[in-house]
């Protein structure tokens, strides 16, 4: 009986003397999860991909795929024999076939798997009707991409690799993409590990999260919780959601801060009465409401379609972010002063 579908115990992902990410353990549970990376760039999540495929070696811990070692410091089963196919960022399409010979490449990889796609509906999918029967060089950048995507799907692969699979792709197709590539993906049970450094892409397809950062794994969770529950400053400040302040512990259920006053709502961890915390405010746990009395200055004002975001001052010079639909009826500008509702109430709250 299969305990986990992959497990990576105790492994330091190295490629020559480029970046690291050290002593990483997660696991992969069943058969068709999807689980995103996420990171700046440079960091090592390529590496980690090269890794799992069998491009790199090992010298401690073990990669265990489907009950079998498929790496550690004296196992490496070869790349052509893991069934993990790798789709990279830059393509690397066959520059001598024209598309539609590159996408049949993958079908011809692996004749054993029975076959759940088309040639046809993969290339519909990921729109490249117009392009099959033109060559890499004579294609865009996301073209090719999605060639690359299509070839991958078509392997059926035990496990699919895929290193920023959207990243040259135009916007207006890749919202579609993602909807599309996640029903695919999820219907035909194919395990993917897909490296990003778009949150929403990784929250969206995901059902784990990955945070990489300073060479270390620092969360691998689902993305509520990687979101809401972030267990590091390291990624508050990556993901860029919200903004730390300062607040004193004053009951169970309740903390202050001088400028915002008393602040309510369920901890996430035990602190102490009297204990100096860093609180965390995310955009949407603020309340808009002009008759309020807690009025700070707008400093800035950004348009995100369905939401404004206000940055709002406070009297310590604290900067803050909130959420406002955009069909709010009291739009105000920079220098105006926006009400807060209170008493403020903060479902989850996070300390540092």
């Amino acid at each position: 009986m299969i305990k986990n579908f992959l497990e990576i115990e105790n492994v330091t992902f190295e490629a020559g003397n480029k970046s690291k990410v050290n002593n990483v353990s997660l696991s992969i549970e069943n058969e068709g999860d999807i689980i995103c990376l996420l990171g700046p760039s440079g960091i090592g999540k390529t590496t980690i991909l090269r890794t799992i495929a069998g491009l790199e070696k090992i010298q401690s811990g073990k990669i265990i795929l489907k009950n079998k070692i498929i790496s550690s410091k004296d196992i490496h089963i070869e790349p052509e024999n893991r069934n993990i196919s790798l789709s990279f960022q830059d393509n690397c399409l066959f520059p001598h076939y024209n598309v539609i010979q590159n996408i049949k490449f993958g079908e011809a990889r692996n004749k054993k798997k029975k076959r759940d796609l088309n040639t046809d509906e993969i290339i519909k999918f990921l729109h490249l009707e117009n392009v099959v029967d033109k060559f890499p060089h004579q294609i865009s950048s996301g073209e090719a991409q999605r060639t690359s995507l299509a070839r991958s799907l078509l392997s059926k692969p035990d496990l699919l690799l895929l290193d920023e699979p959207l990243s040259n792709v135009d916007q207006s197709f890749k919202e579609e993409i993602q909807v599309k590539l996640k029903k695919i993906l999820t219907e035909l049970k194919i395990t993917t590990i897909i490296v990003t450094h778009d949150s929403y892409e990784a929250f969206y397809l995901g059902s784990k999260c990955g945070i990489i950062l300073d060479n270390q794994l620092k969360q691998y969770n689902d993305p509520y919780d990687v979101y809401h529950f972030p267990n590091s400053v390291e990624v508050v400040n990556f993901l860029n959601r919200g903004v730390l302040i300062p607040a004193k512990i004053t009951g169970e259920n309740s903390l202050e801060n001088d400028d915002l006053g008393t602040i309510k709502g369920n901890f996430i961890k035990q602190y102490s009465k009297g204990e100096d915390v860093q609180l965390l405010v995310q955009p949407e746990d603020l309340e808009h409401d002009d008759k309020s009395n807690l009025r700070l200055e707008v400093t800035d004002r950004r348009f995100r379609g369905t939401n404004l975001i206000y940055t709002l001052k406070t009297l310590g010079n604290l900067f803050i972010p909130i959420f406002v639909h955009s069909h709010h009826i009291h739009q105000h500008e920079i220098g105006d002063k926006f009400g807060i509702k209170r008493p403020i109430n903060i479902d989850h709250i996070v300390c540092f």
